[in-house]
């Protein structure tokens, strides 16, 4: 499952790099970006948040307590009441996004033509919404059965296909970025049609069934999904309100804001969305079995490994932001100016990846205990948090004191969220969350200092030098890797060793 996100994040870098190139920061691309936000955000509004998280330990308890005919009923029962709901958000979104647009987006009408384009893209990559929800249900399917990879691997296509589209569709276009654009709705539409091999594989054959009124099961996840949406609303606004601070900031700045936020996004789409994918079917399924053992080690595993591969993350993106801007953005339209904006939104950004990472788990853990409530509320403290800290640091900052605004309300986030679970799961986070941040210390710090005296070697300030920040990059991040691994292992960090262990078990006895 992390192979095939990591697979899928490289082509997300490649296509940023590709917009970056073609399009710059500025004007067009913060036009692209705000209308991108709107199916986006309603994508986790509907479908990653309050569907999954009603969905799948709903589905999953069916599955092992009534078997597979009355769970592949449930199944058809939600995709067509959800076909049904996202016809009419579909239609309402295009019909009314120039209020929308103008709602999110206030500060461009200060810039002649940037609230237009950003409405005529919005409208054109609304259906994207419709696709990756019932795109979502298909996923909570197949993880429920065990099966992760193809919708792991769906994001890989999504990328492939916007890169495609904005490379050979601009020329058909007076505005080439209506391409990119194009290549969001098609590239929808191939992610859903990649999990139908794997639906066949395990005999789910979905069909029309609008019989949802008397199903009990179907009337329970949607009870669970409202407060689930409220929370989600919640997270949401909290993103809006970020993009409308800085919509009012000089153009390039929300521009800036993504290439940051999609460098951040790197390690946490590889491991955290992987690791909170695969945890939440298996914790329902053992609250279902009322295995509380059995959830707590899994809680406390989950834990444990955010961890010790988010924090030298965090260390190796704010040594290699620069370098890392340089080698693959630097060109173009992406100038050094662009470069020292992305770099400093990526900054700020940092340090709440571990953040991000305890908030993930604990919230998968409160919807596999079937309490959607508990987020909501830590979530609209969280939005409060935000908005007041972007309006404090936003005028002496810009669009950096918004990246330090999200970053404090993730910490927030987290903090609240890890002592409500404390006290429903129990004081064994305590250890969890501590002990390896204390065994791996050393090796962090190592890292860095060996990372740091790499990266020296270069000035990445100059346009060109490709194949050297290449390699010098590519040496500099294999060999913090080796050195961070070698101190975990050295320091005694029980999940590295556990992890070497089961290697060289595996190659001794020839099986992989």
């Amino acid at each position: 499952m992390a192979c095939a996100t990591t697979l899928s994040r490289i082509a997300g870098l490649v296509r940023d790099v590709v917009v970056a190139r073609l399009f710059g920061a500025g004007v067009i691309t913060d036009a692209f970006f705000m209308a991108f936000t709107i199916p986006n955000l309603l994508r986790r509004f509907f479908a990653e948040g309050s569907l999954t998280a009603a969905f799948v330990p709903t589905f999953s308890e069916v599955l092992h307590r009534r078997g597979e005919e009355e769970a592949r009923r449930l199944a058809s029962r939600c995709a067509s009441l959800l076909l049904l709901v996202m016809l009419v958000v579909v239609t309402l979104g295009i019909l009314c996004s120039p209020w929308i647009v103008q709602g999110i987006g206030y500060g461009f009408s200060q810039t002649p033509g940037k609230l237009e384009l950003t409405d005529q893209l919005n409208r054109l990559m609304f259906p994207y919404i419709g696709l990756v929800s019932l795109l979502a249900l298909l996923t909570g399917i197949l993880n429920v059965h065990g099966h992760f990879f193809l919708p792991s691997l769906s994001p890989l296509f999504l990328n492939l296909t916007m890169i495609v589209s904005a490379l050979t569709l601009g020329v058909y276009f007076n505005q080439p970025i209506f391409a990119l654009a194009v290549g969001v709705v098609l590239g929808g539409v191939v992610q859903l049609l990649l999990q139908f091999p794997a639906l066949l594989k395990y005999r789910i054959r979905l069909h029309f069934d609008f019989r949802f009124c008397r199903d009990s099961n179907l009337r329970r996840i949607v009870m669970l999904m409202l407060p689930g949406i409220a929370g989600v609303a919640i997270y949401q606004i909290n993103i809006i309100v970020s993009r409308l601070l800085a919509s009012f900031l000089a153009d390039g700045s929300l521009s800036y804001l993504y290439y940051g936020q999609r460098l951040f996004e790197f390690p946490q789409g590889i491991f955290i969305v992987s690791l909170a994918q695969a945890a939440l079917p298996l914790m329902s399924s053992q609250v279902a079995e009322d295995d509380r053992t059995g959830m707590q080690q899994s809680l406390s595993f989950a834990m444990s490994l955010v961890t010790l591969f988010m924090l030298p993350a965090i260390i190796g993106l704010l040594l290699c932001a620069r370098p890392i801007y340089s080698l693959f953005f630097l060109g173009g339209e992406f100038d050094q100016a662009a470069v020292e904006g992305a770099a400093l939104a990526l900054t700020c950004y940092a340090p709440g990846l571990v953040f991000v990472g305890y908030s993930r788990i604990a919230s998968q853990t409160f919807f596999a205990l079937k309490d959607t409530r508990t987020p909501v509320v830590v979530s609209f403290w969280t939005l409060l948090v935000n908005l007041v800290a972007g309006l404090l640091l936003m005028k002496p900052f810009g669009y950096a004191g918004l990246a330090a605004a999200l970053t404090l309300s993730t910490v927030v986030n987290a903090a609240l969220l890890l002592s409500l679970l404390q006290r429903r799961t129990g004081s064994f986070l305590h250890a969890a969350l501590l002990l390896p941040i204390v065994k791996s210390l050393p090796a962090c710090l190592a890292m860095g200092g060996t990372v740091f005296f790499l990266l020296q070697q270069l000035d990445w300030a100059q346009i060109g030098q490709t194949l050297e920040k290449g390699l010098l990059l590519a040496l500099t991040v294999g060999v913090g890797a080796g050195v961070y691994l070698g101190g975990c292992y050295l320091f005694k960090v029980e999940e590295v060793r556990k992890g070497w262990q089961l290697l060289l078990r595996r190659r001794s006895t020839g099986k992989l």
